[in-house]
């Protein structure tokens, strides 16, 4: 179920009372084990100061090379994801006080390690958190972020050995058209 507001598309308001989102595309559990780490995490549906939330829980481990675990979503079942009427993402999170990055994949990507990124600051408390699409940095990659051409959003614990603890309310594309 797509869902719009004045100038906001919504993919995820947290109300499907599973792992899917308004989408209809299921929140996923990645992390460094792919390529022969050892961070671990997990998933789940959770309460955090009475709102409901997507919860990531783990420990990012920078042993074997590795250091990220993230809580991802495809955007579409299809090849891309079309953001391009939108100006940038606003979520609604609380976490533990640690910080963490909202990466980006697109279709023009190749290799796993690249992503378009930002980072943002976690406390105990809800916080609404807006990133411009203008304010990503590419990762790795050369190539200009494309937002018609989206296929991935990951919340992501990244970089250091630290204990993860995040909860997602709320994930929309936004417009400062409206």
């Amino acid at each position: 179920m797509k869902t719009m507001l004045a100038g906001e598309f919504v993919i995820d308001d947290r109300s499907s009372g599973n792992l899917k989102s308004n989408l209809g595309m299921e929140w996923r559990l990645v992390s460094d084990q792919v390529m022969g780490g050892v961070s671990k995490g997990i998933i789940k549906l959770d309460t955090h100061k009475g709102r409901d939330c997507l919860r990531m829980q783990g420990d990012v481990s920078t042993e074997q090379n590795g250091g990220f675990v993230q809580m991802a979503l495809s955007l579409s079942d299809e090849d891309n994801f079309d953001a391009s009427a939108f100006d940038g993402i606003v979520f609604e999170v609380a976490g533990n006080n640690e910080d963490y990055n909202i990466h980006f994949r697109t279709s023009d990507l190749w290799f796993p390690w690249q992503s378009y990124r930002a980072e943002f600051h976690t406390t105990d408390d809800w916080q609404i958190v807006r990133i411009p699409f203008a304010n990503l940095d590419a990762y790795k990659t050369s190539q200009k972020f494309l937002q018609r051409n989206l296929k991935r959003i990951g919340l992501v614990a990244i970089g250091r050995d630290f204990r993860v603890d995040l909860c997602l309310g709320s994930l929309r594309f936004y417009s400062e058209d409206n």
